[in-house]
């Protein structure tokens, strides 16, 4: 098994514990279908969810798996493996190292990887910044959200902060309200920019792609400035600094302007991709720390496959 923490896309988080169940079918059961019994049988459960139970096998008959409608007879031993449904399962604590840049009794500031979810959802219930960050440290469980005020999406890599205690949490989130949280990214876009400026469009759900943000009319204020860093061929290296922080921000507003994130694969338009993620690194953060009040100001390396993808880019 390979961390996610390392870069792999191979990890494969364990399995829940699967609370079993073992029922014997009564006579007045006799001659329904096996989950119209199971659901007389096991009423806090819903009929959905036993069903699904029987189609992936997690039902047995008398030691042998049956269907749904298989007919059941007086008598008959049931096994039945309630396996957790993946939400279920989403706030476990997990062995995933963390590359944590600074920790003290109020804050963890970590360096995540390209590759690793930042809070479970939908098609990501475990593997997660928030399981690791769970078992890192325990009492984050009693945390809305184990303590993260801020996301990476899963292929940017670069710099988080993240609250220990409810007090830190509140201070760090109304920074990021009053916009007093300095986040600055490397963003390798695609086409030849000759000079910086601030991209002011308001970003939304796509309206019809709804898994895509937009910039839409009727979005949220957005703002990103943007320098140039370096020029090459047919790419620009820019540094944006976010006056907000809605979702995609970057990706969404560079497209906008026609000049989409390298390899980015939602909105970097037709072309071959040359990276196999969005080239994007939160590359500083600073902020008040909440306990001291003193300004706090960290810095992330460029990972290394970023680094090559400029190298390469040099030579053309």
């Amino acid at each position: 098994m390979v961390n996610p923490a390392s870069g792999s896309r191979n990890y494969n988080p364990p399995e829940p514990p699967a609370r079993r169940v073992n029922l014997t079918i009564p006579l007045d059961l006799a001659g329904l279908r096996l989950d119209q019994a199971l659901a007389k049988l096991l009423p806090e459960v819903s009929r959905s969810r036993l069903a699904k139970l029987i189609e992936d096998g997690h039902v047995l008959v008398d030691g042998e798996s049956a269907a749904v409608r298989t007919k059941v007879r007086s008598g008959e031993k049931v096994e039945v493996a309630l396996v957790p449904r993946p939400e279920e399962a989403a706030f476990r604590p997990e062995a995933i190292a963390l590359p944590i840049v600074h920790e003290d009794d109020h804050v963890l500031v970590i360096d995540k990887p390209a590759g690793l979810v930042v809070h479970p959802g939908t098609g990501n219930w475990a593997g997660t910044m928030l399981n690791a960050l769970l078992h890192h440290a325990p009492g984050l469980k009693h945390l809305p959200r184990a303590g993260i005020v801020h996301r990476l999406d899963k292929e940017t890599s670069g710099l988080l902060v993240v609250a220990k205690d409810e007090a830190t949490q509140l201070d760090l989130v109304r920074q990021l309200q009053e916009r007093t949280v300095k986040r600055t990214y490397v963003a390798l876009a695609r086409g030849r920019i000759a000079a910086g400026g601030t991209v002011d469009k308001p970003i939304g759900r796509h309206p019809t792609k709804r898994t895509r943000m937009a910039v839409v009319a009727n979005g949220k204020e957005a703002v990103t400035h943007y320098r140039v860093k370096e020029a090459f061929a047919a790419h620009t290296l820019l540094e944006c600094d976010l006056e907000t922080g809605r979702t995609h921000q970057i990706r969404v507003h560079l497209a906008a302007i026609g000049h989409p994130l390298e390899g980015d694969p939602e909105y970097g338009g037709k072309g071959e991709r040359i990276f196999q993620r969005q080239a994007l690194h939160a590359w500083k953060l600073a902020f008040k720390h909440p306990s001291t009040g003193k300004l706090v100001k960290f810095e992330s390396p460029m990972p290394e496959d970023f680094l090559a993808l400029l190298t390469g880019l040099r030579k053309v």
